[in-house]
């Protein structure tokens, strides 16, 4: 697959997850947490839900070749929405998410160089030590 189309989809996630992290953040500072989530993953299951029967017919007899840990992703889901929308009021966008980026780039560091989870092998290097060093005094500059 073209590495340019990889890469304008995942900045197509980073724009929705920081356009959403604001909009889950109002919902949260006027309505509350439990309520920013319900209405997150209420409308998105709903529409996801209408695609997935449309598609597929709601098909979801292979579910039973995955590994049971893989059904965390649902769990994980609503507390990413939520720590999205209690934090990005409080600390703002900004703060909010290069802490939030910040630490996925050291736990998927992690999970690569052990292959945790099934993922390949990606040993930690220099460089990427450097990055991550780089994004934590970003981080650092960001809070100050």
């Amino acid at each position: 697959m073209n590495l340019l189309y990889l890469v304008l989809v995942a900045a197509i996630g980073g724009v929705a997850v920081t356009f959403q992290g604001q909009l889950i953040g109002i919902i949260d500072k006027n309505v509350g947490t439990v309520e920013s989530v319900f209405i997150t993953y209420g409308g998105g299951g709903l529409i996801i839900g209408i695609v997935m029967l449309l598609l597929r017919g709601g098909n979801l007899s292979s579910l039973q070749s995955i590994p049971n840990y893989v059904f965390l992703t649902g769990p994980l889901g609503l507390v990413i929405i939520a720590t999205i929308g209690y934090s990005v009021p409080r600390l703002g966008l900004v703060t909010a998410f290069t802490i939030l980026v910040a630490s996925q780039f050291i736990i998927a560091a992690v999970i690569d160089h052990f292959g945790l989870l099934g993922a390949d092998i990606r040993h930690i290097n220099l460089s990427r030590l450097s990055g991550i060093s780089i994004m934590l005094l970003g981080i650092w500059l960001t809070i100050r």
